[in-house]
């Protein structure tokens, strides 16, 4: 009887309440070192994409035949795990609901994908592969990209409080919920959980048992989805929440997760881990130091914060909401996976002829100020931002614009 309390007690740890976001981040942010470690960083946009080529390619719409197979390209599988890692985690916690919003939030949630893609593939980099793991690999690219990122989301977030006031049909209309955990019918959840997860994990292990890569992309990918629905970790109330409740929670759990991977990356980087010259040595140290600054960072990442608002999720918040049965983020996964690919091969291509070499350059800030110098540039930006968002929590002075 007692070991049974005893794991009662350690599932109720985990799936009675939410976690705190930094505990997210602190697990995200050492997965990430881990996930660069296997292979390379975390990112988003890219499993985004490829769903998006191997639908075209499935209608034979685009010309997409040379398209990695869905089950071969890592971030595919990564972003498919994440899901079903969230389904399950949602389902053990009781909180998974089919939940469908008033029409004119689905197509909110469909224009706010559509705009992720094109931010995203214009900036090269969205808040997962650009932000979170681009401040990681000490990109100069990924400040100039996070400007961008908080300039969409205010802008977005006053446009929305203004569409509240002038149009409140708009959002007050009445959604629907199935398959809620909540009471007697929902004791099925947590068994259901359990089952998802064991299927998922034996089943990645069959499929990729001589691929060790596509492995690890697939039980970092259920672990990721798992962790981001437990703790709510999700970038865009990072930089939507200061300006809308004040709250500060969601933003330093981002910037744990920032300096736990900063601090990681720069370890590899600096010591070459991996590398057994010069120039693998070098190739290491520019893993996703991306060719977009400063403009193309700019204007993406001002894209894609406008898209993440009206949306309501980031590149990872959608995929964990998916999970969770969100349906408004299901139109905005649709959105994302549809322009992605076409964005890629008729916008960007364009879009990036006419900006000059100077406003597209790959910048790796140790290159200008030394590991110290950056690792102490990255920690002054961190701590303003912290003291910003503890400020502005006491006082409300930008709550709510």
């Amino acid at each position: 009887m007692e070991q049974k309390g005893s794991a009662k007690q350690l599932f109720e740890t985990f799936f009675s309440k939410a976690w705190p976001v930094w505990v997210g981040g602190i697990l995200l942010g050492t997965g990430n070192i881990l996930l660069f470690l296997v292979k390379s960083p975390w990112g988003g946009s890219g499993g985004y994409l490829n769903w998006g080529q191997n639908f075209f390619k499935l209608i034979g719409l685009f010309d997409f035949a040379k398209a990695t197979t869905f089950s071969q390209h890592p971030y595919a599988v990564l972003n498919l795990l994440i899901i079903l890692g969230a389904f399950a985690a949602s389902l053990l916690a009781r909180e998974f609901a089919i939940r469908i919003p008033p029409i004119p939030e689905l197509l909110k949630g469909f224009i706010g994908g559509i705009l992720m893609a094109l931010g995203a593939t214009l900036g090269i980099g969205c808040t997962i592969g650009g932000f979170f793991s681009g401040w990681a690999a000490l990109s100069g690219g990924a400040i100039i990209l996070t400007i961008g990122l908080v300039i969409g989301t205010y802008l977005s977030l006053r446009y929305l409080l203004w569409e509240m006031e002038k149009f409140p049909k708009i959002t007050s209309g009445k959604g629907k919920s199935f398959l809620a955990g909540t009471g007697k019918k929902g004791v099925w959840q947590p068994w259901l959980g359990v089952i998802v997860i064991l299927a998922t994990l034996i089943l990645s292990a069959i499929i990729y048992r001589e691929n060790n890569i596509m492995t690890w992309f697939a039980v970092f990918g259920a672990l990721f989805g798992l962790i981001c629905q437990r703790s709510r970790f999700c970038i865009v109330r990072a930089f939507r929440e200061p300006f809308m409740t004040g709250e500060s929670s969601a933003p330093i759990g981002i910037m744990t997760g920032l300096l736990i991977g900063i601090i990681g990356f720069t370890v590899i980087k600096y010591m070459g881990i991996g590398a057994a010259n010069y120039e693998q040595a070098r190739h290491i140290a520019l893993v996703w130091v991306f060719p977009h600054f400063w403009l193309r960072a700019l204007i993406g990442g001002f894209i894609f914060g406008v898209g993440m608002t009206i949306a309501g999720g980031c590149a990872v918040g959608t995929l964990w909401r998916v999970g969770e049965g969100q349906i408004k983020l299901w139109a905005a996964a649709i959105g994302f996976t549809l322009m992605a690919p076409v964005a890629k091969k008729f916008i960007v291509p364009g879009f990036a002829k006419l900006l000059p070499e100077w406003a597209k350059q790959k910048v790796f800030l140790p290159d200008t100020f030394g590991y110290g110098g950056t690792i102490v540039l990255f920690l002054i930006i961190i701590g303003l931002w912290y003291l910003f968002v503890k400020w502005n929590e006491r006082t409300g002075k930008f709550s709510a614009i």
